[in-house]
This record gives C-alpha cells, sequence and structure tokens, in this order.
C-alpha cells in the first residue's frame, strides 16, 4: 500500500466544516473523497472533489463501503459520532481492516472546544477505559503547554442555521437519493419544520428563559438541577439506561420527592437544542403533581447553565457533557449513562432519594486534572459551525490527524506512535 494517506469522510456536522478540513488535508498531500447519503451532504461538499453518492438502500451499505475501502486504498476513515448504522458499520470496517478511525464530536469541554479521538467517542470513548493515575503520568511529562482559554465565538445561532439548511435540502432536493433513510426516526419535513421554529422562537424562548430563571433565583430556596438531554441523542439512546425522556423524568421526581428535605426545590433545565418535539414540561408538571410536589418543581428552557449553577446544591443527569460544567464548580453529580467523566473520584454513586438528601461532592483536584489531561489530548478550541471558530479549528485539528499518535498515546504507549486498542462497548442495564 502506498504511504500516501487516503481519507474517507463520512457524515459530519450541518455546515461546511467536513468540506474545510478536507481541503486543509488535501494542501498536506493527502487523497480525500466524501461518501453523501443525500442532498444535504452534497450541499456541504459543494465544489470539493472526491465526492461519491450513494443511492442504494441501506442494506447495500456494507458491501458499498467494502469496495470503497479497497478502490480507493483507504488508510483512514472520518466520521462525525460513531453510533448511527453507517457510522457503526464503518468502525467495524475499519477496525477489521486495520485502519485509523477519527471521530469528531461536540467538546466534552463545552462550549468552546469539540472533541476529537480516534476509534471512537462518548461510551465507546478510550478515556472510559483510562484510569486517573495514567492522566496523571501523562500531565507529569514535560513538554506539555499550558492550554490557554480560547476566545468566545457564537455557535449556537449557526448551529440551529445550517441544521434547518441540511433538513430543508434533504426535503426539498432529495430526488437524486430516493432510498435515503435519516438515523432518526423522526420524518425529515418534521425536523425541518422543528429546526426553522426554533430559529424564529429564538428571542422569545430567551425571554422566557430569563423569567424563569430570575423567579428561581428569586425564590429563595434551595435547588436541585436536573440536567436534560435530547432524547434522540446518541448518548443518551445508546449510552443509558433510558428508552425515552419520560423514563428519566419519572424516576428523578420519584427520587427526589422520596429523599430531598421539604424546602428544596428541583429545576429541569432543557438542552439547548431542545425543539419542542417532546411536551417536556407536560410531563415534568404531571409527574410532579402525581407525587404532589408541582410548587417545589420548576422547569427552564435552555440556554447557558452558569446562572443557575450559582446557586444549585447538586445536578443530576443521564450523560450530559454538561455535567462537567457541574464539576468543574465542586457541585456534586450523580449521572446514570455511560459517560467520559465517569470516575468514583468525582461522580456521587449514592442511591437517588439518598443523594438529594445528603449529596457528595467532588473531589476538587482529581477533577481539575481530569479536565487538564483533557485540554492537553482530545479537546480542541474552536466550534464547527460559526466562521470564526472552524479557521480556529482546522489551523489545529489537520497536523493531528495526520499525526501517527493517538491523542491518548501518550501515557500508555510511551511513543510507540500507533492507536490504543478499542474499548469495550459500553453496557448499560435499561431502567423499566
Amino acid at each position: 500500500m502506498s504511504s500516501q494517506r487516503h481519507f474517507l469522510f463520512l457524515q459530519g456536522p450541518h455546515g461546511p466544516f467536513f468540506r474545510q478540513i478536507a481541503a486543509a488535508l488535501r494542501k498536506s498531500g493527502a487523497r480525500v473523497w466524501r461518501v453523501g447519503f443525500n442532498a444535504g451532504d452534497a450541499a456541504f461538499w459543494w465544489g470539493s472533489p472526491g465526492y461519491l453518492p450513494f443511492r442504494d438502500s441501506p442494506d447495500a451499505w456494507p458491501a458499498a463501503l467494502a469496495r470503497i475501502l479497497q478502490d480507493k486504498q483507504i488508510t483512514d476513515i472520518v466520521l462525525y459520532g460513531d453510533t448511527r448504522p453507517i457510522h457503526a458499520e464503518a468502525v467495524r470496517q475499519a477496525r477489521a481492516a486495520g485502519l485509523r478511525i477519527h471521530v469528531f464530536e461536540e467538546g466534552y469541554l463545552r462550549p468552546y472546544w469539540v472533541t476529537y479521538e480516534r476509534g471512537g467517542s462518548n461510551g465507546h470513548s478510550q478515556l472510559r477505559a483510562m484510569t486517573l493515575a495514567e492522566m496523571r503520568a501523562h500531565l507529569a511529562q514535560p513538554g506539555h503547554d499550558q492550554p490557554t482559554p480560547p476566545a468566545h465565538w457564537g455557535d449556537m445561532r449557526q448551529h440551529i442555521f445550517y441544521g434547518a439548511l441540511y433538513h430543508w435540502f434533504v426535503m426539498f432536493r432529495n430526488a437524486r437519493y430516493p432510498l435515503f433513510r435519516p438515523h432518526r426516526a423522526l420524518p425529515v419535513r418534521i425536523e425541518a419544520q422543528l429546526y426553522t421554529r426554533r430559529l424564529l422562537m429564538m428571542p422569545f424562548m430567551a425571554l422566557l428563559r430569563g423569567l424563569a430563571t430570575l423567579r428561581i433565583k428569586a425564590g429563595g430556596y434551595p435547588y436541585h438541577l436536573v440536567l436534560l438531554q435530547l432524547e434522540h441523542d446518541s448518548s443518551f439512546q445508546i449510552h443509558s439506561p433510558f428508552h425515552d425522556m419520560d423514563s428519566f423524568i419519572e424516576v428523578t421526581i420519584a427520587g427526589f420527592a422520596k429523599g430531598a428535605p421539604a424546602g428544596h426545590h428541583l429545576v429541569f433545565k432543557t438542552h439547548p437544542l431542545e425543539n419542542g418535539r417532546k411536551p417536556l414540561h407536560r410531563l415534568i408538571r404531571q409527574a410532579a403533581a402525581a407525587r404532589g410536589i408541582a410548587h417545589r418543581v420548576h422547569f427552564v428552557r435552555g440556554g447557558k447553565l452558569a446562572r443557575l449553577l450559582d446557586s444549585a446544591r447538586s445536578a443530576v443527569t443521564v450523560n450530559s457533557t454538561a455535567g462537567q460544567q457541574v464539576l468543574w464548580r465542586g457541585i456534586a453529580l450523580r449521572i446514570f449513562g455511560a459517560a467520559v467523566y465517569d470516575k468514583p473520584d468525582f461522580v456521587s454513586d449514592q442511591p437517588l432519594p439518598a443523594f438529594f438528601a445528603a449529596p457528595r461532592p467532588p473531589d476538587a483536584q482529581a477533577y481539575r486534572d481530569f479536565r487538564q489531561f483533557l485540554l492537553q489530548t482530545s479537546q480542541v478550541p474552536g466550534g464547527f459551525y460559526s466562521a470564526k471558530g472552524r479557521r480556529n479549528l482546522i489551523r489545529q485539528l489537520a497536523p493531528m490527524m495526520l499525526a501517527d499518535a493517538d491523542p491518548y498515546a501518550a501515557p500508555r504507549l510511551k511513543g510507540q506512535g500507533c492507536d490504543l486498542p478499542a474499548p469495550p462497548l459500553a453496557k448499560i442495564q435499561r431502567v423499566a
């Protein structure tokens, strides 16, 4: 096989990020191809060479991928997330063939970083098998620069815009991909409508959010936060014990009603990209009323977490990356699913009623070491969606992708310059 690197891109974040990072790799001498599964993929690759449309049924994907890997002499596969069916198959074939697997995700330390790993992310990340001792050994090695805080760039508005645009292309320009099936259960038409409504309603939602936050902050009562996630997100669907958000809401409210002191309140905060596909507010209100604590349960739509965290006693989530903001502030955290930060040093394993009664705080120094390790390895300052964020990101990512060594390899393989073995798949016991 030629020593030249041959990259195959599959599906990426909405917007031009994949096209731009591919251009940077080409400038370094690599060859790049992109498989497109719908008109949205094609639109965001516009003007770039190497586009390979896949127009067959999903059942034909394994054989088609095997042919591409062989015909194009692929050495590297690039993915955004590793759990959607087309990506899971690509990971399987890439591992069998000994190819490098580059996985992008939203930042484990949001909102000013993105995640770049080899082999897998979230519940499949190598971080889950690594110990704090290994991370501290990495930090003790000379030659590691102290990461500096990134410049602040806005991504949320652009994220929603590119999501709406992507689904518009899939809905109205997808005639050449008649067999395309989205990896999410919701029809593309509904996805596009929800993204568009979310974009248009942002000012009104910000007003409602501000008023709700002010009422909670002025209430004078101690409160605990519940950090909701997107129900369709892979971290929730694949790496958690819940089938739906309804179950998580029921479990959390039941635990609070049983264990929390009488004067304490519970605040549910939705994900910033929650688009109303499920009536979460109504579900929460009904579950709280059934246990006679409706007056102690509150609901906040999206937005930033910092203001609510300022006075929170504890936080509960399935496995949201927002849990790291909780730990950074030294607030007790209880989670249910597989997460890269699920270490006994700083995540509580108390039964939920006991946690609400007397939450055990994290080991602050242990978490600071973990966070520092992330900043020196897989967290890259920048963003997928804003122009400034992408420029900053691509400048640093292209050399990392071309390097032989895995970002996490140093503490374990002592410079051998190869990928770590694939971590075991997350094993989660489902909650009925």
